[in-house]
């Protein structure tokens, strides 16, 4: 059986040790030692990686109170030195124990019992036995944590027996029923937990909320801790010092500024609709006048697929026409129908497209598609005219 260095201290990073059985798998080369402070996957805690003998640790796994180190190859000794992506363990340290606290707190301030907890790359959440959370209670909550943060109460773990267990005020009795390993934080709780952990609320450094949002019938907390949350906090900075520079304001008034901008925004975009209307009344009369039988063909240069779609509809709404247009710019074809002709533009798309790499579709009425190149695009769009010629 692996010793397991981590629950002697969860700060140990560098140690040697042997090689006691190799594997060959199908999915790759695996180590067991004597003795490792490699964490593996469990409890929510993702597993540490590192290096064997300066060969990277792929992927750490328990089978059998055993730890397999999945490495990129064996190494040559049965003699090796590990040694601990120590950013990782303690980035896993600081959130696996700010969960405790703040679940802690959470059943303290709001009543909520923690249901789950997950340990992703981005961030933690935890979920929380309510139905919501309002923003005053979430703010109280952060204050809370964050005040046990600043008292740095001490963390320690520790084994305890079934009698002994019993006789904690443990947040849920454990599954478990030898060897229990308590995490006690000093005046807070006590918790069954085989993770690892720091050794007191102050190296948390801080616990910053980010956002609750429902999930069945529950509520979900996302948060950071520590060097997370400073990573977070720094990159907020560099965004608000941006729009700082851009918009010509202190940081405390770009949000007026902001509101300013949208309501030039909209109105330019009002301007530039009713130029767009009047531009399209024209084009619509002058290509109605140079159609040929039902047919209204025309390649643009630059136009978007919405602004052919808006000028096919006011070409069509009233005349028994087919329109056919292409844009250079995207490689968009549109064809609209108007009147109640049996031709239907989507069947037609669907049946074609593809002998052109094209992918789109539509209604009877209406039918649009991309193409990755303006040659097949092209292509499709004089295949198009020569067909709808001939109708």
């Amino acid at each position: 059986m692996t010793k397991k260095l981590y629950y002697d201290s969860a700060y140990i990073r560098e140690w040697k040790t042997r090689i006691t059985r190799k594997l060959e798998r199908e999915d790759g080369a695996y180590l067991v030692l004597e003795e490792s402070a490699f964490y593996p996957h469990g409890g929510g805690q993702p597993c540490d990686l590192g290096w064997i003998d300066n060969i990277p640790v792929l992927d750490v796994v328990v089978e059998e109170e055993e730890i397999l180190h999945k490495v990129e190859r064996f190494p040559e000794g049965e003699e090796i030195d590990c040694r601990l992506d120590w950013n990782r363990r303690f980035d896993h340290m600081q959130q696996h124990s700010g969960q405790h606290l703040l679940s802690a707190i959470c059943l303290d301030v709001c009543g909520a019992e923690t249901l789950s907890f997950h340990l992703g790359q981005d961030y933690a959440t935890i979920d929380i036995a309510r139905a919501d959370l309002p923003q005053d209670q979430l703010m109280a909550l952060e204050l809370a944590v964050n005040e046990q943060i600043y008292r740095n109460r001490k963390i320690t773990s520790y084994f305890v027996n079934q009698e002994q267990a019993a006789a904690l005020p443990l947040v849920k009795q454990p599954k478990v029923t030898d060897d229990i390993r308590i995490v006690e934080i000093e005046g807070i709780e006590y918790n069954g937990c085989g993770g690892t952990h720091v050794s007191a609320t102050g190296e948390l450094g801080i616990i910053k909320l980010l956002k609750v949002e429902k999930q069945k019938g529950n509520m979900r907390l996302y948060f950071k801790c520590g060097y997370r949350a400073l990573n977070e906090f720094n990159i907020g900075m560099d965004i608000l010092s941006s729009l700082s520079v851009k918009f010509k304001a202190a940081k405390e008034e770009i949000l007026d500024r902001i509101v300013k901008w949208e309501q030039e925004q909209k109105q330019l975009q009002a301007e530039l609709n009713a130029v767009k209307a009047e531009n399209d009344a024209y084009l619509a009369e002058k290509l109605l006048a140079d159609r040929q039988g039902r047919l209204i063909q025309h390649v643009f240069a630059d136009k978007s697929l919405k602004d052919m779609q808006n000028l096919a509809a006011k070409i069509s709404e009233e005349t028994d026409v087919i329109v056919l247009l292409m844009s250079n710019a995207d490689h968009k074809v549109l064809l609209v129908q108007g009147g109640t002709s049996g031709f239907a533009c989507g069947a037609f798309f669907k049946q074609h497209l593809a002998d052109y790499r094209g992918k789109g579709g539509g209604s009877d009425k209406m039918a649009q598609a991309g193409f990755d190149t303006n040659e097949d695009a092209e292509a499709f769009y004089h295949f198009t005219v020569q067909f709808l010629q001939e109708l």
